[in-house]
C-alpha cells in the first residue's frame, strides 16, 4: 500500500469536497441555525420573559462569531463551557497542534482535518446553546429534522403498511422468503441513509417517492454487497442458540425521519423473525450533522408514528412502544459519538462504551460520518481491506450501511474505482451508490 493511504484528509486541497463544505456548507448551516434561533425569539419571550430574549440574543452572537471565523480561516480555538466533554475535546486539540509544524502551531479551519473541524463546528454550536441559559436545551436543527419526517409521509406509510403485511404471514414464510424479506429490508435502511440534511445544507431532503419499487433498479449502485454474510450469521445464531439465549444486534443510529423509520422497521423485523431477541440503538447525546438521531428524535418518531391517523402506522408505533418499555428495544446514548475520535481510539478512550458493543453479535454502523470514523477518514486506495482500515477496531462482526457521501471508500474490486471516477467523476460524494461492508467470521 502507499504511503498517502495513511494521510488524514486536510483542507487544503482547495477544490476538494472536504474544503467545498468548510467554505460553503458550513456557513450555511450556521446562518440557518441563527435564522432559526430568530424566528424563535416570541416563543422564547413567552417561555422565559425577558432572559428568554437575551438568551437568544448570545447564542446568535456566539454562533455570529463561529460562522466569522470559519469564513475567515481563524485559528480553532478551545472549548471554554464546562460540559463532559470538553476537557477531551481540548486535549484533541491540542494534539492537533502538537502535529502542526507552523510557527504559530494552532489548527486553522481550511488546513486542518475534515473530520475534526466539521465535529468541531458542531460541538461549538452545542457550546453556545449551553451558554445561553434558559434555552440551553434548544435544538436548533429540531424543526429541519421533524420537517424530514412529516415531508416523507407517504413514504413512510408505505413501509409501516409493508411491514404490517410482512407481520401477518411471516410464520408461514419458508428460509428463502425470510431471507429475500431481510435483504429487502435491508436495501431499504440503506436507501434510506440518502436523507441526510448535513449534506444539503440543512435544506428539505424528505423521502417523497416508494422506495420499496425502486429496490431492483438501485441494485446495480450498491458497490460492496455483503447481506450473504449478514444472512448467514443471523440465521446461524436462530438455528443454535438455546430458548433462553439472547441473539443481539446493534445499530448505530444515523439521520433521524425517514431513516430513522427504516432503521426501526428492520429492527422490528429481526425480532419478528427471531433473527434477534433484543435490538440496542445508539444516538447522540447532543444534536449534531443536523439530522443525526438524539433521545428526543427517537421517541418523538416512535409517539408520531403511533398517534397517526392510519391503523397500521399507528400499531407500527405502538410496537415500538411496546418493545422499548419491555427492554427488547434499549436506546443508549454515549458521549463518544460526537468526540473527534476514530473509532480504533474507542477502546482506550471509552472502554465502556466499547465493552457495551462487545455484547452485540452484529453491529451495523448506519451512514458516511460513522464509515469516515470506522475507517479513520484516510485517503485508502479503493481497494485496502475494509478489515485493514478498521485499524484494530472490532468489538463484534460488525457491518457498515452507507451510501457514499465524502471522498473516501475501501474494499473495492481492482479497478473497479478507477472505472466509476473516469465515467462519474463525482460518484464518491452525490448518495447514489452504496455498500454492505462486513467485517467478520465468513
Amino acid at each position: 500500500m502507499i504511503v498517502s493511504a495513511f494521510f488524514v484528509f486536510t483542507l487544503s486541497l482547495m477544490m476538494s469536497f472536504a474544503y467545498l463544505t468548510i467554505k460553503d456548507r458550513i456557513p450555511q448551516i450556521l446562518t440557518k441555525a441563527i435564522d432559526t434561533l430568530h424566528r424563535h425569539k416570541n416563543e422564547m419571550f413567552e417561555k422565559h420573559g425577558e432572559k428568554g430574549i437575551e438568551a437568544e440574543k448570545k447564542a446568535i452572537s456566539l454562533l455570529s462569531k463561529l460562522r466569522n471565523e470559519s469564513q475567515t480561516d481563524k485559528p480553532i480555538v478551545p472549548l471554554v463551557e464546562k460540559f463532559a466533554d470538553t476537557d477531551i475535546w481540548n486535549q484533541y486539540l491540542e494534539h492537533q497542534q502538537g502535529l502542526l509544524n507552523d510557527s504559530d502551531g494552532k489548527p486553522r479551519w481550511f488546513y486542518s482535518p475534515w473530520l475534526f473541524v466539521e465535529c468541531y463546528m458542531y460541538r461549538r454550536i452545542h457550546e453556545a446553546v449551553i451558554q445561553s441559559p434558559p434555552i440551553d436545551d434548544f435544538d436548533v436543527f429540531k424543526e429541519s429534522k421533524e420537517q424530514n419526517f412529516f415531508e416523507s409521509q407517504e413514504s413512510i406509510m408505505t413501509l409501516c403498511i409493508h411491514l404490517r403485511e410482512l407481520m401477518q404471514i411471516i410464520e408461514h414464510l419458508d428460509e428463502n422468503q425470510l431471507k429475500d424479506e431481510f435483504f429487502k429490508l435491508l436495501q431499504i435502511s440503506l436507501w434510506g441513509n440518502k436523507c441526510d440534511l448535513s449534506l444539503s445544507g440543512g435544506e428539505s431532503s424528505s423521502q417523497k417517492t416508494n422506495v420499496i419499487n425502486s429496490l431492483e433498479d438501485l441494485k446495480p449502485f450498491i458497490l460492496v454487497n455483503d447481506m450473504e454474510h449478514l444472512w448467514s450469521l443471523l440465521s446461524n445464531h436462530k438455528k443454535t442458540r438455546e430458548k433462553a439465549s439472547i441473539v443481539r444486534v446493534d445499530i448505530v443510529l444515523d439521520n433521524s425521519g425517514f431513516e430513522l423509520v427504516t432503521d426501526l422497521i428492520l429492527a422490528d423485523f429481526l425480532l419478528s423473525s427471531k433473527l434477534a431477541t433484543e435490538i440496542h440503538f445508539y444516538g447522540k447525546m447532543i444534536p449534531w450533522f443536523v439530522s443525526d438521531t438524539t433521545i428526543h428524535d427517537f421517541n418523538w418518531l416512535i409517539e408520531q408514528v403511533k398517534y397517526s391517523d392510519h391503523k397500521w402506522v399507528s400499531e407500527c408505533g405502538a410496537n415500538w412502544e411496546n418493545y422499548v418499555k419491555t427492554g427488547r428495544w434499549v436506546y443508549h446514548d454515549h458521549i463518544f459519538w460526537t468526540l473527534p475520535h476514530e473509532f480504533c481510539a474507542m477502546s482506550q478512550v471509552a472502554p465502556d462504551l466499547y465493552a457495551e458493543l462487545q455484547k452485540a453479535h452484529l453491529i451495523l454502523f448506519k451512514g458516511d460520518l460513522n464509515y469516515r470514523k470506522l475507517t479513520g477518514d484516510r485517503k485508502w486506495e479503493f481497494t485496502v481491506p475494509f478489515y485493514q482500515a478498521l485499524n484494530g477496531f472490532h468489538p463484534a462482526p460488525l457491518c457498515s450501511i452507507r451510501t457514499l457521501k465524502a471522498e473516501i471508500q475501501v474494499g473495492l474490486q481492482p479497478g473497479q474505482g478507477e472505472q466509476l471516477t473516469a465515467s462519474e467523476p463525482n460518484w464518491l460524494t452525490t448518495g447514489k451508490y452504496g455498500v454492505f461492508q462486513f467485517d467478520g467470521p465468513l
